[in-house]
């Protein structure tokens, strides 16, 4: 993932970095990588975007490593939207037990608590309001 650079920097760009990261990506990873490839990123300053999101496993161990590394002075938090999993339409038991009824995730958005605030989430959209920090 490219570095963003210093805020400090006086040719500093004004903005925020967003990180879009394939799915094939992240497919090769395990999932500690998977979380310090976000954390890294969201330390930075950055708004990560999943293509296709985490496992619910994944989110609560994201969610888990987040909490121990929140410092009131240095780092905040993580604001994580994901749009709803939808699921396939063969919900027949059999379809169930052939595992044709899996959910795939979709679309995630991550970033610093501090400057990313979710204004409307539904089935289709995720709208944030992302300030610069």
């Amino acid at each position: 993932m490219p570095k963003a650079t210093n805020a400090d920097d006086a040719d500093a760009p004004d903005g925020v970095q967003i990180d879009l990261i394939s799915g094939e990506r992240m497919a090769g990873m395990a999932t500690m990588e998977k979380i310090r490839m976000i954390l890294d990123g969201v330390h930075d300053g950055n708004i990560v975007i999943l293509e296709e999101g985490l496992t619910p496993d994944e989110e609560s161990r994201l969610i888990e490593v987040t909490m121990a590394e929140i410092s009131p002075d240095e780092f905040n938090g993580i604001e994580i939207e994901t749009y709803p999993k939808s699921e396939t339409r063969d919900s027949s038991l059999l379809g169930r037990i052939m595992g044709s009824n899996e959910t795939e995730a979709k679309l995630t958005v991550i970033g610093p608590a501090n400057q990313i605030e979710t204004l409307h989430k539904d089935e289709t959209l995720i709208s944030a309001l992302v300030s610069r920090n």
